[in-house]
């Protein structure tokens, strides 16, 4: 038996819809990593982009688990002398709290060119309202 190789041009994909309110950050962005690379379907092909489109709503209400709302550290670095900051999640939150999920489902992807085309599947919204209704997203819940 001879293995099979996903082409690009087969592909089907579905949209699903991931509700994050009290749901822990790591939790939402561990399912939405897995539909987006498409790792639960048979066809999966590491080499493919095989994965579906995911629409994360809520994105403000996603917790943390124990202390890391407080302790857990984001930091940026400018590139120039003490251009480095260090932000807590607590701060994030009330600038753009989309950041939190986007950046916990980035570093669950692949870090080249497969990862970055994947990644453009990702749409994180605020609030519960989204513009994707056309697309019919299939509801997920996070086990």
């Amino acid at each position: 038996m001879k293995t099979y190789f996903q082409k690009p041009t087969e592909v089907s994909r579905n949209w699903y819809l991931i509700d994050a309110k009290d749901q822990i950050v790591g939790k939402v962005a561990v399912k939405a990593a897995t539909l987006l690379r498409g790792k639960g379907k048979v066809i999966f092909t590491p080499n493919v982009d095989t994965g579906d489109n995911v629409i994360i709503i809520n994105a403000s209400k996603a917790i943390f688990s124990g202390k890391k709302e407080f302790q857990k550290r984001y930091s940026t670095y400018s590139g120039y002398i003490g251009g480095q900051k260090n932000y807590t999640p607590q701060k994030i939150r009330l600038k753009r709290p989309t950041f939190l999920i986007e950046h916990a489902v980035r570093g669950m992807i692949p870090h080249n060119r497969l990862g970055r085309k994947i990644y453009t599947k990702l749409h994180v919204y605020e609030g519960a309202e989204h513009p994707h209704t056309a697309q019919k997203p299939i509801p997920i819940s996070i086990d």
